[in-house]
């Protein structure tokens, strides 16, 4: 057995009792000295640990990336990731900076028609987290735990939004990308496309082979495929599908865009005929 298997029993304990340690502390609850200390050196000993395990796998000739995953399982690296390019795009958003466009040959913008909702949604979550701290300033502990949860809803439901604004679909080098927020980014070579149609709907039922990245419930194009791509779920379990739903803040533009990609040019005309 190697030793990733006992470090990642370890971290599933000691992480955890760490995050209600800082809960605690958050919520202006005594915790005693030695306790503290008890778990800042299992909290050191787990990284010390984590990071010679980490160099000895790379003497081994591990690349950084397959290190990583053989230290932490794939499922919390992924919901890690998923968490980090949130945050990173609430940065990307107020910088105006669009992910992935560089080069492209189109950019399709997606996030418009959800704006309001979003906005609307985050309205309604500070609402409650102000509200919710007059009623509970009484149980530091349970305002603490409550403070840190609605606070987290808040920045999850911008970075959702921020995003979907930061990450558009793309069409470049012979391949359409389409996303959705930060947890869907599908990548289909144009080879692969049997048809596009111009349709709009409201009203999307789950289906074998079918992958629906409804914007305020609509879709507005839909991409049939000759052979199915991978679209990954969220904690990476495969998902192939032949059929893709997408929506566009135009459409028209990405279905033009696609058209004309998947036409081949008209062959030049030759010299004309001797008599």
């Amino acid at each position: 057995m190697t030793t990733a298997r006992p470090l990642r029993v370890l971290a599933c304990a000691v992480l955890p009792l760490e995050a209600v340690l800082v809960v605690r502390l958050v919520g202006g609850v005594r915790t005693p000295a030695p306790v503290l200390v008890l778990a800042e050196v299992l909290v050191a000993g787990l990284l010390l640990a984590e990071g010679l395990a980490y160099l000895r796998l790379r003497r081994r000739g591990l690349s950084r990336r397959d290190a990583v995953a053989e230290l932490v399982p794939g499922p919390v690296l992924r919901l890690l990731g998923h968490e980090l390019r949130l945050l990173a795009s609430l940065g990307r958003w107020v910088a105006r900076r669009p992910h992935g466009t560089a080069g492209a040959d189109g950019v399709f913008p997606h996030a418009r028609d959800q704006a309001a909702l979003m906005y609307g949604f985050a309205f309604v979550c500070v609402v409650e987290t102000v509200g919710l701290s007059f009623l509970l300033a009484r149980w530091p502990l349970v305002h603490g735990i409550v403070l840190v949860l609605d606070v987290y809803t808040v920045l999850f439901v911008l970075g959702l939004h921020a995003a979907s604004a930061t990450r558009p679909h793309v069409l470049a080098g012979g391949v359409l990308r389409l996303r959705q927020a930060a947890h869907v980014d599908l990548r289909i070579p144009l080879d692969r496309i049997a048809s596009v149609r111009r349709e709009t709907l409201f009203s999307h039922e789950k289906a074998e082979g079918e992958l629906n990245l409804a914007v305020g419930a609509q879709t507005s194009v839909t991409v049939e495929l000759t052979e199915p791509v991978d679209a990954p779920r969220l904690l990476g379990a495969p998902r192939p599908v032949r059929v893709v739903r997408v929506h566009a803040d135009d459409p028209q533009a990405l279905y033009g865009a696609l058209t004309r990609a998947r036409t081949a040019p008209s062959p030049a005309p030759g010299p004309p005929p001797r008599v």
